[in-house]
């Protein structure tokens, strides 16, 4: 019998997250939830094992050395290693973001989450990926980080008001994702970026027109590619997403 499979998600304890983790489990992987609000976590939790899905609550702030420092030891004790990381914990810093009048401070705080975090979560977790004979990991970007789309005549469409905190932060996290894509070449190690799609999520105030469901159609493909699958490409439903 082939031996249980155990995937992180961060920001799973609601939309997209909790439907990354409980497509997952319905694949057979214990999954660790990973949220910062301790009520919302477990609660998240108590709904996945009712579903009937093996779910193991994890403290997590991304933005935090040493809760991401304690989440790692939590899963090397319990798991002693890790298959899958989908590092899906996002925010959008609110609006109006244009960049003639943004708050620094709002920037600073949306890269800190959207791609610091990623990077400290993600090297905090290598040690236990590297112990999985088929280790994934996969960044939760979105569209909006495409600069082809951000750039192109039908812009405001494809991605969204101006917004200078939430869309480069995309698209710094899609180039951070290249850099580690280039770096553990060779090792098994798969790592792709998924976009959701517009999904209805309290993110957006749920003007979303996709469901989490679908939204996390996607991430868990990539996180269970078989070997040989792709590495470094940026995915929708539809296919590759251009840069």
């Amino acid at each position: 019998m082939a031996e249980t499979r155990t995937a992180l998600v961060t920001g799973a304890n609601k939309g997209i997250g909790y439907e990354i983790a409980a497509g997952l489990g319905a694949l057979g992987h214990r999954v660790g939830v990973g949220a910062r609000d301790d009520a919302r976590r477990e609660e998240a939790v108590a709904r996945l094992r009712a579903a009937g899905v093996d779910a193991v609550g994890v403290p997590l702030d991304v933005t935090d050395d040493a809760s991401v420092a304690a989440a790692a030891e939590l899963l090397a004790d319990r798991f002693g290693r890790l298959d899958a990381l989908v590092n899906n914990a996002g925010i959008t810093g609110g609006m109006d973001q244009r960049p003639t009048t943004v708050d620094l401070d709002v920037v600073r705080t949306v890269v800190e989450t959207n791609v610091l975090g990623v990077i400290r979560v993600t090297n905090a977790m290598l040690p236990l990926l590297r112990r999985s004979p088929s280790p994934r990991i996969v960044n939760v970007s979105s569209g909006v980080g495409s600069l082809t789309r951000q750039s192109g005549p039908d812009g405001e469409l494809t991605t969204g008001p101006v917004a200078v905190a939430y869309s480069p932060s995309k698209t710094f996290l899609n180039a951070v994702t290249v850099q580690y894509v280039r770096e553990l070449a060779g090792t098994g190690i798969l790592v792709n970026l998924a976009c959701p799609g517009y999904v209805a999520t309290d993110l957006n105030g749920f003007r979303g027109v996709r469901t989490p469901q679908q939204g996390a159609a996607t991430p868990i493909r990539l996180a269970t590619l078989p070997d040989g699958g792709p590495t470094g490409g940026f995915f929708e439903d539809a296919g590759t997403v251009p840069w």
